[in-house]
C-alpha cells in the first residue's frame, strides 16, 4: 500500500500540472477555435493578456461561439461581432486594438 502511495502522489501532481494552461496560451487556443490564423491569435493573445482581468479573460473563453466547429478561418470582422455580444467595452476595445496591430505585424 506505501509504494501505491508514492506511485500514486506524483502521478497525480503530473497529471494536475499537465491540465493546468496558462491564461495566454487558453486564450490563443479559443481565439484559435474561434477560427482565427494561429498567426494572429497568438499575437493578440501576447497582447489582450496584459491588458485584460481575469473575470474578463474567463468571460472571453466563455463564449459559447467560440467553441463551435471551426469550418474556415474566420473575418475579423465576425469576431469582433461576438466579442460585441459580451458587451464589455474594455474586452472589445482590447480586442480591437490587438487586432489592428496583429494585422500590421
Amino acid at each position: 500500500m506505501t509504494a501505491m502511495k508514492w506511485f500514486a502522489a506524483p502521478l497525480g501532481l503530473s497529471l494536475m500540472l499537465a491540465a493546468c494552461a496558462t491564461p495566454e496560451t487558453r486564450l490563443r487556443n479559443g481565439l484559435v477555435n474561434a477560427g482565427l490564423s494561429k498567426t494572429i491569435a497568438a499575437c493578440m493573445a501576447e497582447r489582450m493578456i496584459d491588458r485584460l482581468s481575469l473575470v474578463q479573460l474567463r468571460r472571453l473563453d466563455s463564449l459559447a461561439s467560440l467553441k463551435e466547429k471551426r469550418v474556415d478561418e474566420l473575418s475579423f470582422d465576425r469576431f469582433l461581432h461576438k466579442v460585441r455580444a459580451l458587451k464589455d467595452p474594455e474586452i472589445l476595445a482590447v480586442t480591437v486594438s490587438s487586432g489592428a496591430i496583429c494585422s500590421v505585424r
